[in-house]
């Protein structure tokens, strides 16, 4: 049987596009610092990245990854974060290796791309434009842009309605369970990438790759051998 054919990729921010950790640690510690709490290690707050900025911040106050800080010290927590992560954004965040190889490639076939992400829209399209990245894109969602946020299907399927596609024709990338399960839902094939956030060696999906450039073999040759 043929496989439908892709017509446009939508790709994840952090842990896919972007290695943000560093500063999204940073803003998290020093809204910590600011709210009277220890610093936590980079390792372990990467751990708590995936939800968006709401959830990172209950589990960076709690220390917690099921934890829900009280309402009145998310609410500062948020502040304190938002106010912190305006200011450091990009101070170490860079392309992982092979992303701007992959989306020239990718672009050279002429997908049409988009970014889907749960990072807040604020910091999304700052930090593509810092990077180099934001002209790459004709649609950047952020966590906030829709009523709803992966893992639910709405975002993805948002993308395919303004570009004219089916589901099925709509790449998904990304790194996490988030990802996977939102191309799920939706009814579009995903990749992940082993280098993001997440552990993904447990997660089925049509291929866990190591590099961005691997998405337009993909895109031309179909799944890659696992």
């Amino acid at each position: 049987m043929s496989r439908t054919p892709i017509h446009a990729v939508a790709l994840d921010l952090d842990g896919t596009l972007l290695d943000t950790i560093g500063d999204i640690a940073g803003a998290a510690n020093a809204m910590r610092t600011e709210l009277g709490l220890p610093s936590l290690a980079q390792d372990r707050l990467e751990s708590f990245v995936g939800g968006g900025m709401q959830q990172l911040v209950h589990r960076a106050l709690t220390d917690d990854r099921d934890g829900k800080a009280h309402p009145e010290l998310h609410a500062q927590g948020i502040e304190s974060f938002t106010r912190h992560y305006d200011h450091m954004l990009a101070d170490t965040t860079r392309p992982y290796a092979g992303v701007i190889d992959g989306l020239d490639q990718l672009r050279a076939m002429g997908m049409r791309l988009a970014v889907i992400t749960n990072k807040p829209f604020r910091f999304s399209v700052p930090i593509l434009e810092r990077t180099g990245l934001s002209g790459y894109f004709e649609i950047v969602l952020g966590g906030d842009s829709l009523a709803e946020k992966k893992p639910h299907p709405l975002p993805l399927l948002t993308v395919c309605e303004r570009f004219g596609i089916q589901a099925a024709e709509l790449l998904m990338v990304g790194d996490s369970h988030f990802d996977r399960d939102a191309a799920v839902a939706a009814g579009s094939p995903c990749l992940l990438l082993r280098y993001g956030y997440e552990d993904i060696a447990d997660l089925a999906c049509d291929g866990h790759i190591d590099s961005l450039v691997a998405v337009a073999d993909f895109v031309k040759n179909g799944p890659p051998t696992l």
